[in-house]
């Protein structure tokens, strides 16, 4: 397939309809950049020789009007000194050299429109290897992404997970046992309600053992007052 032709149908390719239909987009898409890159160099090459074939012919004409303007000046020096034959001559190689000028101004005229052709075709393909590179790291990043989901589903259920969590379970039991073992050694804690029965009870204790006392205190000193003198008998 020539340059052109390929040219031809990169420029009118619909790259999105392209990846949506491909077995692998992502691949296609890499070949449609490798594709389009070295039709760029191409055409950026036969661009390149266009505007060297305009220049030349610019030089060959700027060559081709001195011999011309020459022979020119030849014809009218024969005129005046007389020589018919020699201005006749003169005034052929005048016409050939403008005939040299005319080929060389339709062939750079023929360069000057190749070269602006490749350059018309330089921007478009350009702008659709722009897009054929955009959708390519588009398809990379989805690509990426799906990756590294399968990566996460596949970690999430994968058994050591489970293995994992059992052995969590085995030490937060463990722990658990632990802590049951040190609250035996502590001993039981009193609840609050027993806290306030055991005041109440000690209040109790403590009226009774004041009321035991005042009793005591009583007996005591009962026994210890002294007993009134017999009276005698008259």
């Amino acid at each position: 397939m020539g340059m052109f032709s390929r040219l031809g149908d990169i420029i009118n390719s619909n790259i999105n309809a392209m990846l949506d239909g491909a077995e692998n987009p992502e691949k296609i898409a890499r070949l449609m950049i490798q594709e389009m890159e070295d039709t760029l160099v191409e055409v950026r090459t036969a661009a390149a020789r266009a505007m060297a074939d305009k220049k030349e012919m610019e030089r060959e004409i700027a060559h081709y009007t001195n011999i011309r303007n020459d022979w020119e000046t030849k014809a009218g020096l024969a005129i005046d000194k007389g020589r018919e034959d020699l201005a006749r001559g003169a005034l052929i190689a005048k016409k050939k050299a403008e005939q040299e000028i005319t080929r060389r101004e339709e062939a750079m005229d023929l360069a000057d429109e190749a070269f602006h052709k490749r350059q018309d075709d330089l921007t478009r393909l350009q702008a659709k290897l722009d897009e054929a590179k955009a959708k390519h790291r588009a398809l990379m990043m989805r690509r990426e992404a799906a990756e590294q989901r399968i990566r996460v589903r596949t970690q999430t259920y994968d058994t050591r997970v489970d293995d994992a969590l059992a052995r969590y379970a085995n030490v937060e039991r463990k722990v658990d046992e632990l802590e049951a073992y040190a609250e035996t050694i502590r001993g039981v804690e009193p609840t609050l309600e027993q806290e306030f029965a055991a005041l109440e009870r000690n209040d109790a204790i403590e009226e009774e053992l004041t009321a035991l006392k005042k009793k005591r205190a009583k007996s005591a000193a009962k026994a210890a007052k002294p007993a009134a003198p017999a009276k005698k008998e008259a």
